[in-house]
């Protein structure tokens, strides 16, 4: 047996024969190494890391460490901002991700079940609203994430195609903040305009300009509006603006249940009784579910290769698809189906999230309500939290808040039963309201993403 085994080896060239000992052929000991475009990749689209950072890792880490060696604190010069009024065209920007023809970039866009990520797509999109914010207020500031406006599906995808990311500034007035308008698209044929079927999904993005020295926001150029179609999106920006602050005045901390929501609530809190009473014959039906049972937690260190251009800060980006995947994760054990992502409601950056620390991400139910074609709407509020790798000291610093919609075929009901529960279903509960009005009041915008045969996930 193990003759014809060494015959065998001979045969093959995987060892040679000589007069002393058997020798390992050389080139059975060569195992090739070398670096491709299917290593070589954060997450992100190459040529949106290629802008996003410009230095590399280990010598932004060197270059820190000697200047705190030698006591010496780098100098940061103040930005010179040029404050003329900009055109919107002036700050547009495309790429296209050439899935259906690369199968390498394919792969880190594909999941389990072979359909495009949508975590991985919010990366992109982060980082093309960092692209395009630079494009408006040039080099010399700090442009970070502060809020995504809203994240929508608008059509499914239905076959692996080439997809199309584009955006441009839509607001700005002059102050530090501007809003940078998104979408995603199939990609058209050359020379051919983007068909509105063909819109996967858009979101508006609320970038704000630090001053890179003092870390304070600094006023940009304002926009210069001149066609119809810039006067649109500049007064959907205007709009936007002030649905946030109504948003803030309706905030559960600052505008407390009324009258009808304070009934809902004494309604789930003595059906909890309830359910909690074995001598009372009213049964928790099987479909309702706890709220404090639909919570789960990640933890993950932050690595470098996820930083903003500022190389020692997580980017906007990673915390979405941080954030998306366990909401996700979340809707799925709590409905016990795959679930359909629906719309990401406005949320906030709180804190950034240094290179280093400890990532904590609750993901928990906060609201759900029947859908009207059957199945059920199910929000999930994601916590962010941070922490230093030493963990010596005990405070969390809050670094995000973000709400995510899911459809889901079952017919599942939370049940919240302490306070801060009952508060965040009521929180949820406004949300979904503003929600169904602004469907009601947009008539063209459908939420497409119920169809079983999307290729997204």
């Amino acid at each position: 047996m193990a003759r014809h085994f060494f015959l065998y080896l001979t045969r093959t060239g995987l060892v040679r024969q000589t007069t002393q000992r058997v020798i390992p052929a050389r080139h059975a000991l060569t195992r090739p190494f070398h670096s491709t475009v299917a290593a070589r990749t954060d997450g992100v689209y190459k040529a949106l890391t290629e802008m996003r950072v410009r230095t590399p890792w280990i010598k932004a880490l060197r270059e820190r460490k000697e200047a705190e060696n030698n006591n010496q604190t780098p100098v940061v010069e103040s930005a010179k901002v040029d404050l003329t009024p900009k055109k919107m065209s002036d700050t547009y920007v495309s790429l296209v991700l050439p899935l259906s023809q690369d199968p390498w970039l394919l792969d880190t866009y594909a999941n389990y079940t072979g359909q495009i990520r949508i975590g991985t797509l919010l990366m992109d999109l982060d980082a093309l609203a960092g692209v395009v914010a630079y494009k408006h207020t040039g080099e010399g500031v700090s442009n970070v994430t502060a809020a995504v406006d809203r994240i929508t599906i608008k059509n499914p995808i239905r076959e692996i195609c080439d997809l199309e990311l584009s955006g441009q500034v839509t607001y700005a007035t002059g102050r530090s903040s501007m809003e940078v308008t998104l979408q995603i698209a199939k990609a058209p044929a050359p020379g051919r305009q983007v068909a509105p079927e063909d819109v996967f999904m858009t979101c508006a993005f609320t970038m704000v300009a630090l001053d890179p020295r003092t870390k304070k926001p600094m006023n940009i150029a304002p926009l210069e509006v001149n066609t119809p179609a810039e006067k649109a999106l500049f007064a959907k920006g205007e709009e936007n603006y002030r649905n946030k602050k109504t948003m803030r005045s309706a905030h559960i901390l600052t505008k407390p249940p009324d009258a009808d929501e304070s009934a809902l609530i004494h309604k789930m809190w003595t059906d909890s009784l309830a359910y909690a009473d074995r001598n009372n014959p009213k049964n928790q039906p099987s479909n309702v579910v706890a709220m404090s049972k639909s919570t789960i937690h990640s933890t993950q260190i932050m690595m470098p290769q996820y930083r903003n251009r500022h190389h020692f800060m997580i980017f906007g980006g990673f915390l979405l698809k941080q954030t998306f995947e366990l909401a996700f994760t979340c809707a799925a054990s709590f409905s016990h189906t795959r679930p359909r992502f629906l719309n990401l409601d406005p949320s906030t950056f709180e804190e950034p999230v240094p290179v280093g620390s400890v990532l904590y991400v609750a993901a928990g139910v906060s609201f759900t309500e029947p859908h009207p074609g059957g199945g059920t709407r199910i929000q999930v509020m994601v916590r962010t939290h941070v922490r230093p790798v030493e963990h010596q000291d005990q405070e969390r610093k809050s670094t995000g808040t973000f709400f995510y919609t899911f459809f889901s075929p079952a017919d599942v009901s939370v049940l919240p039963q302490s306070y801060s529960e009952f508060m965040g279903w009521v929180a949820g509960r406004r949300r979904a309201e503003r929600l169904s009005a602004m469907l009601d009041s947009s008539p063209n915008l459908v939420l497409g993403s119920l169809h079983d045969d999307s290729v997204t996930e």
